[in-house]
């Protein structure tokens, strides 16, 4: 199931969507999403966009357990790192500039970075 990225047009934000699959599960119905199924929607995602996933995690946000996956896109100076989010009970990917999230992992995602950055080259 590949996801489609659709930008939108206010604040820069994408928002995957997976495509359409006789065996996906409607919005309305109360399924978990595996870790295996964020893994494989991440993955379509940042290969639609050249991106390179940092790291993973799973929180709870206003009560309700949130898949989360930090990335980066691009190179040198054109470099951003994004957050990949997708509630436990489904829905949309939601993909946001590491920049403008307010999630506390955002911020986190910038300096593992850099860190793994440094990591490559020391080994």
């Amino acid at each position: 199931m590949k996801p489609q990225l659709s930008l939108s047009e206010n604040d820069n934000d994408a928002v995957a969507s997976p495509s359409s699959d006789p065996e996906a599960v409607s919005s309305e119905e109360a399924v978990q999403v595996s870790d295996d199924h964020f893994d494989e929607v991440v993955q379509g995602a940042l290969e639609a966009v050249s991106g390179e996933l940092l790291f993973k995690a799973s929180i709870i946000e206003a009560g309700e357990r949130v898949h989360v996956a930090a990335a980066s896109v691009g190179l040198g100076d054109n470099r951003q790192f994004l957050l990949l989010t997708l509630p436990d009970v489904g829905g949309q990917l939601k993909v946001e500039p590491a920049s403008r999230s307010k999630s506390p992992l955002a911020g986190i995602a910038e300096s593992y970075a850099g860190l793994m950055d440094v990591l490559h080259v020391a080994a």
